[in-house]
């Protein structure tokens, strides 16, 4: 596996095709109590500047937590193309009706009486430090990869991924 540090406009892509790839992550909060808080969360869209977005219900513990300490950690996990994607960040609720406007989901009501629920908060979370670690040839082809080391005893050099920092 190579290393590969990105920076800016690449870590943005890094960071917009991972998280929009694996859809859900798990998001963690108050980071200094162990065990940490972790929930599976659904992501809206990662905008042009790497900031994710999420739709949350304003009584949930998580925004409780948020309004306690604002720092979170976020997992992606996309094991059909191998990726991963951990993103360590700052998290800012909004309730404003224009942020709830763009940033709504049809595919919330399952949670919601629709966007006016007084409940529906949106919450951004603006990475600090991204770690990926990323397959570029495919599962299939990293697995062929194992089975052959394995059946011939010869170590893999894994050579086909690429981890790295990708600092927006």
């Amino acid at each position: 596996m190579s290393t590969e540090n990105l920076s800016q406009q690449d870590a943005v892509k890094k960071i917009k095709e991972l998280s929009e790839d694996a859809r859900i992550c798990m998001f963690c909060t108050e980071l200094d109590s162990l065990p940490i808080n972790a929930r599976p969360m659904s992501l809206q869209e990662t905008d042009e500047q790497g900031n994710l977005w999420f739709i949350s219900s304003e009584a949930s513990n998580k925004n409780f937590e948020i309004k306690e300490d604002k720092r979170v950690q976020l997992f992606f996990m996309n094991n059909g193309k191998s990726q991963y994607l951990s993103i360590y960040g700052e998290a800012t609720i909004y309730k404003d009706r224009s942020t709830i406007e763009e940033k709504w989901s049809p595919m919330a009501n399952a949670w919601f009486d629709g966007k006016d629920d007084p409940k529906v908060s949106i919450i951004r979370v603006e990475p600090r430090e991204t770690y990926y670690w990323d397959t570029k040839a495919g599962k299939l082809v990293t697995l062929l990869s194992f089975v052959a080391a394995a059946v011939t005893g010869k170590k893999t050099d894994n050579s086909d991924g690429v981890e790295g920092l990708a600092q927006v």
